[in-house]
C-alpha cells in the first residue's frame, strides 16, 4: 500500500473544522469501457480543480467534478480480510448505471481515485499521492448504488513476488 501525506492545511481542516473552509470530497472512476472518466463531487454543485500532474488521466489538469450525492463508509475495524470502503451513491438520476452496464461486460476492474479538495485550494489535490482503488462489486436497485472498493488482493499474491530461476539467476544452479 502507498505512503499516504496528507497537507497540513488538510490537516489542519479536519482537527479544528473551520467555518470559511470546506473540503470537497471527489471521486474519480476510471474503466477501459468508459469514453471518459467520471469524476464527482460530494456537493450540489459542480466543482473545478487541478489534477494532480502524475494522474492517469489529465494530469495537472483543470477538471470538472460533477456535484452528486454520495457517502463513505470505512470498512469495519474487526473484518480481517482485506479492507473495503463502501461507496453508496443516491440513484436520483441513473446517471452511474449506463457506465456500470459498459464495465460489466468486461473482466477489468473500474478504478476509484479519491481526491479530497479545500474550497480555498483547488490547485491541487490535499492527498498525495490520492489513494486508487478498484471497484470489486457493486449492487443497485431504485434508490442507490452500492460499491465496494479496495486495494489488490495482497494476502493471497505470492511472496517473494520475484521468481528465482536458474535462467535469470545462473548462480542458483549446482
Amino acid at each position: 500500500m502507498p505512503d499516504f501525506s496528507i497537507t497540513d492545511a488538510l490537516a489542519e481542516a479536519y482537527a479544528s473544522a473551520p467555518s470559511d473552509e470546506i473540503i470537497l470530497h471527489t471521486l474519480e472512476m476510471r474503466h477501459p469501457a468508459f469514453s471518459q472518466p467520471v469524476r464527482v463531487v460530494k456537493d450540489h454543485a459542480d466543482f473545478n480543480a487541478t489534477l494532480e500532474p502524475d494522474a492517469p488521466v489529465d494530469g495537472g489538469q483543470v477538471v470538472t467534478f460533477v456535484g452528486a450525492a454520495f457517502e463513505f463508509h470505512n470498512p469495519p475495524v474487526e473484518r480481517a480480510s482485506s479492507p473495503e470502503i463502501e461507496i453508496e451513491f443516491d440513484n436520483v438520476a441513473g446517471d452511474l448505471v449506463p457506465y456500470l452496464d459498459a464495465a460489466s461486460q468486461s473482466t477489468e476492474l473500474i478504478q476509484v481515485t479519491y481526491r479530497p479538495y479545500l474550497t480555498s485550494d483547488p490547485t491541487a489535490p490535499q492527498i498525495n499521492p490520492p489513494p486508487t482503488l478498484n471497484i470489486r462489486r457493486v449492487s443497485a436497485d431504485v434508490f442507490r448504488i452500492r460499491a465496494w472498493a479496495g486495494y489488490a488482493d495482497l494476502a493471497n499474491r505470492k511472496f517473494p513476488s520475484e521468481v528465482y530461476d536458474a535462467e535469470r539467476f545462473p548462480g542458483l544452479a549446482a
